[in-house]
């Protein structure tokens, strides 16, 4: 039995300010496995962002969220830095810092106040740049990258912090379908090294190579399964009102446009 990575109880949370506030999470009640790769997935509008930013801890909410184990609000901030990585949606960093100094922030949870970066700093950002196929711009400033470039880059500074949690909000922005292969490959090994990944995603055939998948509509998590679960393809096609169809190619899941529903 897997251990729980988060734990989220009767999460409400609203956007907005004054009278325009507007509650998008409906008391979200969820269980994130430990050492698997889930995706959140859902049509726009159904709070899939807003809920990770709920469980990373960066976003006010009521109800309660654990970080493994802890109450996230309880842990300080570098302890929780360290344990939790996270790489946002239209993150931005500044255009002249090199492609190495950006993938460096990432272990600023891990140096002491004005310490040079260790052995073990250049070894991981090392790691995560050749892992992200950015190495060889280490050297150039991150106003000189291509969006899709850039988005590898941030990913490699999430992925030098070695967390042993990861979350991501739509990773797969600009990076064309080679780079999204790259970006799976990614994936797997981190969970294969016992790391979790939590992903929102809007490429459901993407999604469908996860462990499990959260589905969500109105605030609310309608469905939570092992992706290869009829449950889990049913709950896919109803959330997107069966205008896709969830089919096996090569032993592989894939969801295809569909315009008379149905499932295959």
């Amino acid at each position: 039995m897997n251990m729980i990575a988060i734990h989220a109880d009767s999460i409400r949370a609203s956007l907005g300010n004054g009278l325009a506030r507007q509650v998008v999470l409906h008391g979200v009640s969820l269980d994130i496995a430990s050492g698997q790769w889930t995706s959140i997935v859902g049509p726009n509008g159904a709070g899939k962002s807003t809920l990770l930013k709920v469980l990373a801890g960066v976003l006010p909410h009521t109800g309660t969220v654990s970080l493994l184990g802890h109450p996230i609000h309880d842990l300080p901030h570098r302890a929780r830095a360290r344990q939790l990585a996270w790489l946002g949606q239209n993150e931005t960093s500044a255009d002249d810092l090199t492609v190495w100094d950006v993938a460096m922030l990432g272990r600023l949870p891990h140096q002491t106040w004005l310490a040079p970066p260790s052995a073990a700093d250049h070894a991981a950002v090392e790691s995560a740049l050749r892992a992200t196929q950015a190495w060889d711009w280490r050297c150039r400033s991150l106003g000189q990258l291509s969006g899709g470039e850039r988005q590898r880059v941030l990913l490699a500074r999430a992925l030098s912090v070695q967390a042993q949690v990861l979350l991501m909000d739509e990773p797969l922005a600009n990076l064309d379908p080679p780079h999204q292969s790259d970006w799976l490959a990614v994936v797997q090994a981190l969970v294969a090294r016992g790391t979790t990944v939590v992903s929102v995603l809007h490429e459901i055939s993407m999604a469908l190579h996860a462990d499990r998948v959260v589905v969500m509509a109105k605030g609310q998590v309608t469905h939570h399964g092992a992706s290869a679960d009829p449950a889990t393809h049913k709950a896919l096609v109803d959330v997107f009102d069966q205008r896709i169809a969830i089919h096996t190619i090569d032993g592989q899941w894939v969801a295809l446009p569909c315009t008379s529903g149905g499932s295959g």
